[in-house]
């Protein structure tokens, strides 16, 4: 097949969407498929090769800004967007990012939204003017549903089929202030038919938002996310530890309330308060902006609080070498994500290097870890849940190494990127034979 994947970047923060899709895109290269992906708004931060080298990129963030504040603006010279689209100056926006407001933020949402109709209605032509010097594409991939306004135009330009990833857009909607949410999700309802289909990494996502968005059930195809198992396939096997010996507690995603650091940190702090596994530490590691010091500094105080300063470590934005080596130096692993998650690629990160997890009863986490049997679920989504979930586990070293094992093996076997890849080709294989809604 000839497929185009668009996929927003995130500046100077590492996203767990970005891994996705680079990943995505280099195991359907090998697999055959001439697969070009073109990067949006700012340059992707990666722990692997990037798949857009030669690829420009499009709605760049300071332009985008820009069209959304000035209507005179959008009629600027072409020589200035372009100058203003140059790597230097992306890369500088990066790092303003988070300090962008939560109304400018919700506003440009819906104009994205809205297309053609938007106002960056002249960056989608560009794209769309840039696509078509390509060799016509069967497909094109929307890398969530935030560019589900992509679809009207590309497909009248392109004469090709536009299929659309779902990937935790649902939390990020949900967080915009009224009155942008109510308005973006009621464009996004608009615009979902114009999608030839929806792929979603997990039945619980897929089915959650079929309803939200107003579709029917096999409007939403379900293909499970993968990673590249490099660094993770050269890990040496790992032994049952003896009672006694040093644990570790690991949390990693980004530091933000939303991923649950605080119960992590609160429910570490019970463990030690209880006194039956005085040697287990905390390792907490993850992306970390700007906008996230203040959190992550204030969990750091209730740990000096708590007397426990000296038994956790902090590993912020680590490279990919060290991120393996951060889940392989863990005994098991919980991120309690407050919002709702549409796979949660951690998850299997961390039975890639053979830890197991301690997830809440929520979101995907009971599909996932029922599906490798790589963990227990803790039931509420609690400190002290959470807690009472650890403590069996910490204190049976055998059946942790068990648990980890089981994972492990089920995450090589099925949850690589080449599976991953196999399962969108065959779905798209799938959605191409059908006529368009």
């Amino acid at each position: 097949m000839n497929l185009v994947q668009i996929t927003p970047g995130a500046g100077g923060m590492y996203c767990g969407n970005c891994f996705r899709d680079n990943a995505l895109v280099a195991a359907l290269r090998r697999q055959g498929h001439d697969t070009v992906m073109v990067p949006l708004y700012l340059p992707m931060t990666l722990d692997e090769t990037s798949s857009t080298a030669g690829t420009p990129t499009f709605f760049g963030g300071i332009n985008v800004f820009l069209d959304q504040k000035s209507a005179l603006y959008r009629g600027a010279p072409s020589w200035l967007r372009q100058l203003l689209d140059s790597p230097a100056l992306l890369k500088w926006a990066a790092g303003k990012t988070a300090k962008t407001r939560p109304d400018d933020v919700g506003e440009l949402t819906v104009s994205m939204l809205q297309g053609e109709l938007g106002n960056q209605a002249r960056d989608l032509d560009e794209l769309a003017a840039w696509l078509q010097q390509l060799p016509r594409p069967d497909v094109v991939f929307l890398s969530n549903a935030l560019l589900a306004g992509f679809a009207r135009q590309l497909k009248a330009a392109l004469g090709c089929k536009v299929v659309c990833f779902l990937q935790s857009e649902e939390s990020f909607l949900d967080s915009l202030p009224e009155p942008w949410r109510t308005q973006a999700w009621a464009t996004l309802k608009e615009r979902a038919p114009d999608m030839d289909g929806w792929i979603s990494p997990s039945r619980y996502f897929a089915g959650r938002m079929a309803g939200r968005l107003g579709l029917t059930p096999d409007r939403i195809q379900v293909a499970p996310n993968g990673i590249s198992l490099a660094g993770y396939d050269s890990l040496p096997p790992r032994l049952a530890k003896r009672p006694g010996d040093d644990l570790a507690i690991g949390f990693f995603a980004r530091m933000c309330p939303e991923k649950g650091l605080d119960t992590v940190v609160d429910a570490f702090i019970e463990v030690r308060r209880r006194g039956r596994v005085p040697q287990v530490k905390l390792r907490i590691g993850g992306g970390c902006g700007p906008g996230d010091e203040n959190f992550v500094a204030r969990q750091k105080d209730k740990l000096s609080a708590a007397g426990l300063s000296a038994e956790a470590t902090f590993h912020p934005n680590l490279s990919r070498e060290d991120k393996v080596a951060f889940y392989a130096g863990c005994d098991l692993l919980s991120v309690p994500a407050r919002t709702s998650e549409s796979f949660g690629l951690y998850v299997i990160e961390s039975l890639a290097a053979g830890t197991p997890l301690v997830q809440p009863d929520a979101v995907t986490y009971p599909e996932l870890l029922a599906a490798t049997g790589g963990g227990v679920i803790s039931g509420p989504d609690t400190a002290v849940a959470l807690a009472d979930a650890w403590e069996p586990l910490l204190l049976d070293p055998a059946r942790l190494r068990s648990l980890g094992d089981a994972g492990r093996t089920a995450v090589h076997a099925r949850y690589n990127d080449d599976a991953m890849a196999l399962g969108i080709a065959r779905v798209t294989e799938e959605l191409i034979s059908k006529k368009s809604p």
